[in-house]
């Protein structure tokens, strides 16, 4: 399991990486690999507004339907449609080509309340 420690992690399996005035969002290596192979992603339009803690959007997979939530509060500036015409790049490269949206936060103290990459592996080999 690939657990870069540049980034911080949600529970629910998302991360994002703060990238100077913005911060890129994506799902861990972990969840595509617990998802099996993703066909379908739905992301919100550039200019919406995202909610730290809540979902943004949706992934399927052959498995499993889950949301997709957001680790920061912010206003989408980029959407990866790559991912959206080849979703399987997203279980190809979680942490770089398979990233999800661009966002600029609203209020970057609240990555101080998500895990990091220490925690959050801990938290997935404790089954959650």
């Amino acid at each position: 399991m690939l657990v870069p420690d540049n980034r911080r992690y949600l529970p629910s399996h998302e991360w994002c990486l703060l990238d100077g005035d913005e911060a890129v969002l994506g799902i861990s290596d972990f969840a595509q690999d617990q998802l099996g192979d993703i066909v379908y992603v739905e992301l919100p339009a550039v200019g919406a507004t995202v909610t730290a803690g809540q979902p943004f959007g949706s992934i399927e997979s052959v498995k499993a339907a889950e949301d997709l939530n957001s680790p920061l509060s912010g206003e989408v500036v980029a959407v990866n449609d790559a991912v959206v015409d080849a979703v399987d790049t997203i279980n190809r490269d979680p942490y770089g080509a398979g990233w999800l949206l661009r966002i600029r936060p609203a209020d970057l103290s609240e990555a101080a309340s998500l895990l990091d990459a220490a925690a959050y592996t801990a938290a997935c080999e404790a089954g959650h």
